[in-house]
């Protein structure tokens, strides 16, 4: 062979190799990539084309797929859409998924490992694939009860199981209508979405779970609370209340609400100060604790937490490295402190299952399309928040302020309530958010909830959360005993 043609040869067969190389490349090391990518129609039609396995709460589907007659064939259908829009998320052809339907997607459309035999049974005897069933931890009574009381107002309602963590209920408003997302025609799906990102309540916020975090305001003394007593103090013993509190390090003071003073003598004990929200006190707690012991008693109760329950939940946060003004600010639920409603939940929680915060979660089961279960969610221990003993100590001072102080509201006629108010001013010109957690029954407890209202909600600048929250978490706590 003469050297034209051998080098002609050696150029055709390495094309030959480069050509075998990256067919092999993309086929087999590239090909979940590109079935992954959202810009692949094929995987599109073929997701929609495979019945996606049902939400349910309560033994009611909230959530599943019906036969359509298009090119995807399902669609995506809500129950009670806004009802449940911040737990089911949308289903969308243009804007994907959220919610648990992204973050059970795998469940949903029959891929996840856990239904492997499941697949491999369809295939060998020609079954149409089908997407597991996905059971959650809601009780719609509760949901329900937890929509109607907050009512127009924007804010967010979380209630847990405390002794596993099992979500009861999950509000958040205002909320949005799934199935406007889930259309499959692009036009009508780009309005709805639209028209809800020019919402200036922000529904497709999930206020319960991520959203702009909150000030917490006085709920977070229950942490303070418990930080003192897990230092030794006794609850009788006498602490400074006075009428305002001079900050260090500035000519500032702290007032109590209203400019009241909490107790005549300038002292109280740590129960009549939790019972009446003292700032005061509260606030020179935390000048003697220090950011310190705050921050990790903060964290106890599951604060700067990676969580997904399963859908994704922004860490709460207790600020870095405050000052000591910052710290007193920081001991009643000012300054940077930052929470999600869930996490007030799991303040409660913790305190009523005796000092130990379970993790929480809103999956009970997942079962196969033909109802073999094929996971199951275990009430798992995140951790030791507080002591029995702690917990026992501040049970009875939540308790007083239900029947004798700022959570009066909350009073049900043969069921003792422990609960805390809390009004956290916003930093802003907006008015303060008004907020209320409890647990109860106290001696049994059933159920842990958490409300916020934006901004005072129906009352403005007149609410404190004894007023507007506490009367929502009554409802949730009722219709759960009931």
């Amino acid at each position: 062979m003469n050297t034209p043609l051998r080098r002609l040869a050696t150029v055709v067969v390495v094309m030959f190799l480069a050509l075998m190389l990256s067919s092999t490349w993309v086929q087999f090391v590239t090909a979940p990539d590109l079935n992954a990518d959202e810009r692949n129609v094929r995987t599109l039609y073929r997701e929609f084309g495979t019945p996606r396995g049902p939400i349910v709460v309560g033994g009611e589907t909230v959530a599943s797929s019906v036969p359509v007659d298009d090119v995807f064939g399902y669609q995506r259908v809500y129950t009670d859409g806004p009802l449940y829009a911040h737990l089911t998320g949308y289903y969308s052809v243009v804007y994907r998924r959220s919610e648990m339907e992204s973050a059970m997607n795998t469940e949903l459309n029959g891929t996840a490992d856990s239904l492997f035999l499941r697949r491999l049974q369809d295939l060998v005897t020609g079954r149409q694939p089908q997407g597991a069933i996905v059971e959650t931890t809601v009780d719609p009574a509760v949901q329900q009860a937890a929509w109607d009381a907050l009512g127009d107002q924007r804010g967010a309602v979380v209630a847990l199981d405390p002794r596993t963590g099992a979500i009861l209920a999950l509000v958040s408003k205002p909320a949005y209508d799934p199935a406007a997302l889930a259309s499959h025609t692009q036009a009508d799906a780009t309005a709805a979405w639209e028209a809800y990102a020019a919402d200036e309540g922000r529904p497709m916020v999930n206020r319960a779970l991520r959203g702009d975090l909150y000030p917490p305001g006085s709920v977070f003394k229950i942490v303070t609370a418990a930080a003192a007593l897990e230092n030794g103090l006794d609850p009788a013993e006498e602490i400074p209340a006075p009428v305002e509190l001079d900050l260090p390090l500035t000519s500032r003071t702290l007032p109590n609400f209203g400019g009241a003073a909490c107790s005549p003598t300038g002292t109280q004990t740590l129960g009549d100060a939790l019972r009446i929200s003292c700032n005061t006190a509260f606030g020179q707690l935390g000048l003697d604790l220090g950011a310190d012991v705050l921050r990790q008693q903060a964290e106890a109760f599951g604060f700067s937490e990676a969580l997904s329950v399963p859908m994704r939940v922004t860490e709460s946060s207790f600020p870095a490295d405050p000052d000591a003004p910052q710290t007193a600010l920081s001991a009643i639920g000012q300054y940077e402190v930052r929470v999600t409603p869930l996490q007030v939940a799991m303040l409660s929680a913790a305190v009523a299952n005796d000092g130990v915060l379970m993790r929480p979660y809103s999956v009970a089961a997942v079962r196969s399309a033909d109802l073999e279960v094929v996971d199951r969610t275990a009430a798992d221990e995140m951790g030791r928040a507080v002591s029995r003993e702690t917990a026992r100590e501040l049970t009875e001072m939540m308790i007083g302020v239900v029947e004798n102080g700022s959570g009066r509201a909350a009073r049900i006629d043969g069921v003792q309530v422990a609960g805390k108010t809390g009004t956290a001013q916003t930093g802003n010109e907006n008015d303060a958010h008004a907020w209320f957690t409890a647990f109860a029954p106290a001696d049994d407890p059933q159920i842990a909830v958490a409300v916020v209202v934006e901004n005072g909600g129906s009352l403005g600048s007149e609410a404190t959360g004894g007023a507007v929250a506490a009367p929502i978490a009554r409802a949730v706590i009722q219709a759960a005993l009931q």
